[in-house]
């Protein structure tokens, strides 16, 4: 499957990082499907820049675990196992609900607002149907909950986490529909009350709920392969 859209020309200055940030970023908000096929002159093409630094992001990815090589020409999107998943369900959340505690111990008026206007755009965009943007708002909610907690490193490791979870989380935004924003209110309403331990509850909740719907996507995905052979 090859990537159907196009990225904005880059400016040359700081051109390697700036690659792999959009390639990131594509990744997480599920802009390449899982086992799509990435070609770097393609992606060269869409970003306006040389096949250098496509391909230094391209390693920089492979060595993140959210790109594979299969072979000296071919770059795909990993195709996760339900047991990888269920390590990674495991990991957010223990590390997501630490942010969601120290969020809600230290979240200010300001930082109130933020969330809340996250969950309110949230809301529009899925009664639109706008699945691209309620994604995108979805990623951006859980990541701010790492900012305002002051956890920068755990951040950096979320990071790592969602470039590999996000074209599965974009598979399942649309069949999970208003179960997978329903708890942001919950977490909203923990923070504003300064109650960690509901906060906590609430983003586990999360996590767990989305982490259904994705696997029962797995185990179709998985039930499919085995037909075909």
């Amino acid at each position: 499957m090859q990537p159907s859209f196009s990225l904005e020309a880059l400016e040359k200055e700081n051109l390697g990082e700036t690659v792999y940030g959009r390639l990131a970023e594509a990744l997480m908000k599920g802009r390449f499907a899982p086992d799509a096929r990435l070609t770097i002159r393609e992606l060269a093409q869409s970003l306006g820049t040389s096949v250098t630094p496509v391909r230094d992001a391209i390693l920089r990815l492979i060595q993140d675990e959210a790109l594979v090589q299969k072979s000296a020409r071919e770059v795909r999107v990993p195709v996760m196992t339900p047991e990888r998943y269920r390590e990674i369900r495991l990991i957010r959340l223990k590390l997501e609900g630490l942010a969601a505690r120290e969020t809600a111990l230290r979240a200010g008026a300001d930082d109130i607002r933020r969330l809340g206007d996250l969950v309110a755009r949230n809301e529009k965009a899925i009664a639109r149907k706008d699945w691209a943007e309620a994604l995108e708002l979805n990623q951006t909610f859980h990541f701010a909950l790492a900012d305002i907690a002051g956890l920068p490193l755990l951040r950096g490791i979320l990071h790592r986490l969602w470039l590999q979870m996000g074209p599965l989380i974009a598979e399942a935004y649309e069949p999970g529909g208003r179960v997978m924003i329903d708890h942001h209110h919950a977490l909203l309403r923990a923070v504003e009350a300064h109650d960690a331990d509901a906060a906590e509850r609430a983003i586990a909740s999360d996590i767990g709920d989305a982490a259904d719907i994705i696997l029962e996507r797995l185990a179709t995905r998985l039930d499919t392969a085995g037909a075909r052979h």
